[in-house]
């Protein structure tokens, strides 16, 4: 069965008493890398929210196959999302915060598919060191390698997933990134930095329905 289409239906956002877009429609369907573009503060991490269900629009619709993606017990398996943030467990050791990323996301977390994740970004030998011995890059590449242990198409949300990668990491996500597209996976995913030449993203340019403030 193919992956469902994400649609955003005339989507808006407030942020405290200042609308930051609105009208936003668009569709992510299955087998398409969507690159959110936008200038700082336009709203691209707030629309990532509404997308991954963590934040609710001030108006419009998140869609996944045609339905509303609250409550949906489908979307939340199908749905890997990566924020700025690397969301990982400071004291446990790299195997062990890759390992609970993966239990709590009802993932395989067997040594041998931990191992080969964190190989998939060059850390199969900071396997044991705490992850708050990490440099910034090294976190990065720790959160996604949770990317790593996908083998099924799903929806990848990746807010500037190119953060903090040096030349090689750039490379080993953006062959991830391509594998998923292949297999009829999709992307929604931010970044200000220039992409490999290896993708070919559709862009949205969330710039064009930024609301602008009322004169007085």
């Amino acid at each position: 069965m193919p992956l469902p289409t994400l649609q955003l239906l005339d989507l808006a956002c407030r942020r405290g008493d200042r609308l930051l877009f609105e009208g936003v429609q668009l569709e992510v369907p299955a087998g398409r890398l969507a690159w959110l573009r936008g200038r700082n503060g336009s709203g691209k991490t707030s629309l990532l929210r509404l997308v991954t269900g963590l934040s609710q629009p001030e108006r419009g619709e998140v869609l996944w196959g045609g339905e509303p993606i609250r409550g949906s017990t489908r979307y939340r398996d199908e749905l890997v999302y990566i924020g700025h943030a690397n969301a990982l467990k400071e004291d446990l050791t790299v195997t062990e915060s890759l390992a609970f990323l993966a239990r709590i996301h009802g993932r395989d977390d067997g040594a041998a598919r931990l191992e080969q994740a964190l190989d998939t970004f060059g850390l199969r030998s900071r396997r044991r060191a705490p992850v708050r011995t990490l440099s910034q890059g090294q976190h990065r590449r720790v959160a996604l390698a949770r990317l790593a242990l996908e083998d099924r198409p799903g929806l990848w949300v990746l807010d500037e997933p190119f953060d903090a990668l040096d030349v090689e990491g750039t490379g080993r996500l953006a062959e991830l990134l391509v594998n998923h597209q292949s297999r009829g996976g999709s992307v929604l995913f931010t970044s200000h930095l220039p992409l490999e030449h290896s993708l070919a993203p559709t862009e949205f340019h969330l710039d064009q329905h930024v609301s602008q403030p009322q004169r007085r």
